[in-house]
């Protein structure tokens, strides 16, 4: 694992510095992690340094050499199993049909996986895994990864490049890293990050479109192996920080989701908007709910945090939503670093293979289709939240590991208050070639003390696809009476 260092190098600090092995507990295994120790009177000022440095300018200078405009390592490893980035996939693969932009076509689907790893063979690749794929694996004997040949396929329009160029300088956390200033806009925050926060908000305001739509579906399936529609929702997306006419943004909301209820017939009618603000601390999310039984719009303020997804059968709560989503001010965020790991990657496949990845086929008693979710070594970052004290939280300790190119696809490990593995989440990986950007919306969670799954949008015909804007009065919270009418 290679831990992130920022202005104060070790040579600087040198003779402050000793380097020894810690035990590290890891859901019931002992693994030994290097740590640095700062000694001495320079303790303080070593640490906060190498931790909070602003970017320099040579480091900036990296990006587009042997950084990625996102600031991604643009080498390979040294194994050659993770390839070079060399631009991602801008080429529209035979077959696309841009009047169904959410049935891409498979670029992959010649490839077959190179191995599998299971519970059987999980000790040999024991540092590429999650501890929660170790815990379905050992939970579930036929629950498995198919690893196949990694691509990195991602690719940005040219602005989003520039900006997050610009960013690089110009951006900035604020209270304690759970806000970002008002100078960030148009890229991703922080290409070169320093801490768990800058990497967090990159994951917040990773590239997907500036507004785009899905039909999103959830299912829940419970420990007998019986199936249950969720939700079923019409889905509108927009991030006003990516809107392409600007170049800063306009009020305090970086983004803004609907979506109004089809099914079941108990929740048809019923909708619900969220805006989350660049400062949590200024500005709480907005949350509204339209519930056609009380004929009125009510703000929900509790829609947020530990709060159960509505829709989900309390499999997952609100911040878990693509690993995660929403404030940072009640967890303390560490970034420990990067690290290859086994991820959900090029995912395509789930979104357009109807014969053999449809619900009725994916979903099987204990977990997801092994066969449907296509897994890819990549580089990860590493980030440990811990609640902070005086805060309750049904998760009190959760790791991430973000894509180091997209920070959108990965893997996130939800602990209990005993410091047990609870909750074990994923997100995909489908790469939108036609603008281009990265959909890392689908996801699901895996509730180990129950047995319950839910997965949603990983299914055919739920891939993202791109919108025209709507204008101020299609967010209004009063228009969600006219979504919700039945």
């Amino acid at each position: 694992m290679s831990i992130a260092s920022g202005g104060a190098s070790y040579q600087e600090c040198g003779a402050l510095s000793l380097a020894f092995n810690t035990p590290f507990q890891k859901t019931g295994e002992d693994i030994m992690i290097r740590r640095s120790i700062i000694l001495a009177a320079g303790l303080t000022a070593c640490s906060v340094a190498s931790v909070q440095a602003a970017v320099t300018a040579e480091e900036t200078r990296q990006l587009g050499k042997n950084l990625t405009p996102m600031g991604a390592e643009m080498a390979g490893n040294k194994d050659g199993t993770i390839p070079a980035w060399t631009g991602g996939m801008k080429t529209l693969p035979p077959g696309f049909d841009p009047q169904k932009p959410h049935l891409r076509p498979d670029p992959f689907a010649h490839e077959k996986p190179l191995f599998s790893v299971d519970a059987k063979n999980m000790s040999q690749h024991a540092d590429k895994l999650s501890d929660g794929l170790k815990a379905l694996m050992q939970k579930y004997p036929t629950f498995r990864i198919d690893v196949y040949p990694s691509h990195r396929t991602a690719a940005w329009p040219q602005y989003v490049m520039d900006n997050t160029a610009k960013n690089a300088t110009r951006c900035s956390t604020e209270n304690g890293g759970v806000s970002i200033n008002r100078a960030c806009y148009g890229g991703y925050p922080f290409p070169i990050p320093k801490t768990g926060n800058e990497v967090l908000w990159n994951h917040l305001l990773r590239f997907i479109g500036h507004s785009f739509a899905v039909h999103q579906t959830s299912r829940l399936v419970d420990s007998n192996g019986s199936v249950a529609l969720a939700s079923e929702n019409k889905v509108v997306n927009e991030y006003l920080y990516y809107d392409p006419k600007r170049t800063e943004l306009e009020g305090d909301f970086y983004w803004r989701y609907k979506h109004k209820t089809m099914a079941p017939a108990r929740m048809s009618g019923e909708a619900l908007m969220l805006v989350d603000p660049i400062d949590p601390i200024a500005n709480k999310r907005k949350a509204y709910q339209y519930l056609p039984g009380q004929r009125r719009v009510k703000l929900s303020p509790n829609l947020a945090y530990d709060t159960p997804t509505p829709g989900q059968g309390g499999a997952a709560t609100m911040d878990d939503g693509s690993i995660f989503l929403g404030a940072q001010d009640r967890f303390d965020f560490k970034l420990i670093g990067k690290k290859e790991m086994y991820i959900p990657y090029n995912n395509t496949k789930i979104m357009v293979d109807e014969k053999n990845c449809s619900p009725e086929k994916a979903l099987l008693k204990d977990h997801y289709n092994p066969d449907c979710l296509r897994f890819e070594l990549h580089r990860v970052w590493v980030v440990e939240g811990t609640v902070k004290p005086g805060i309750r939280h049904t998760s009190p300790r959760r790791m991430f590991y973000f894509d180091e190119d997209t920070y959108g696809p990965g893997l996130g490990d939800n602990y209990d208050a005993s410091g047990k593995l609870q909750r074990v989440l994923w997100a995909i990986h489908t790469p939108m070639y036609e603008v281009p950007a990265q959909s890392s919306e689908g996801y699901g969670a895996y509730n180990l003390n129950s047995g319950v799954y839910v997965v949603s949008s990983v299914y055919p015909g739920a891939g993202l696809f791109p919108i025209a804007p709507q204008d101020d009065r299609a967010w209004a919270p009063e228009a969600l009476v006219g979504d919700g009418v039945r």
